[in-house]
């Protein structure tokens, strides 16, 4: 009779997903995960015979865990700053998310009309009385301010200062508010 896995999938995918948040996506190996469960690499590769597959599936828990984190509010400054705020309080998931190569080929109005920013597009259209277009052309500055913020705190080029960066968010949106959308 074969013996009972003690390291469950699901373990496996939480283990990386911690792993990348302490460490870095480039320690993302089965002997370093296997290290960091306390098991041999045996039962991942069993479970992961393409390591690209867990890759994926701790992308995808560390973008749920993101989304959650942004969204405990839904001001639409108040989401910019918990963005950057992110990428102070967990750099290694925030270059994970971001900074790994996932979106190569993307444009900035690709990623902005996503599936996963469809929320916050709404929540842009609603608080601003705009249509989804608008929203959109409306959004684009300010996420790349937000996301340049967040890439230069995330690689410590950058000193975070919550005042600071809220007042030029803010100097930004009314700057955007009273520009005529074309």
């Amino acid at each position: 009779m074969s013996k009972k896995p003690t390291t469950t999938r699901e373990a496996m995918i939480e283990g990386a997903f911690q792993l990348v948040r302490q460490k870095g996506h480039e320690f993302l190996t089965a002997r370093n995960l296997a290290a960091f469960l306390g098991c041999s690499t045996q039962p991942i590769m069993y479970q992961f015979p393409n390591l690209d597959t867990l890759k994926d599936l701790t992308y995808q828990r560390a973008d749920e865990f993101h989304t959650k984190y942004l969204l405990a509010d839904n001001d639409l400054l108040e989401i910019g700053l918990r963005y950057i705020r992110f990428a102070k309080e967990e750099p290694r998931l925030f270059r994970f998310l971001f900074q790994s190569g996932r979106f190569s080929g993307f444009s900035l109005e690709d990623l902005i009309r996503s599936p996963e920013t469809a929320e916050i597009l709404t929540a842009v259209s609603t608080e601003e009385g705009l249509a989804l277009d608008d929203a959109v052309i409306f959004f684009e500055p300010l996420a790349a301010a937000v996301h340049g913020y967040a890439s230069l705190i995330a690689n410590n080029a950058m000193k975070y200062d919550p005042d600071v960066i809220k007042n030029a968010l803010t100097m930004l949106a009314e700057g955007l508010e009273r520009t005529e959308l074309k």
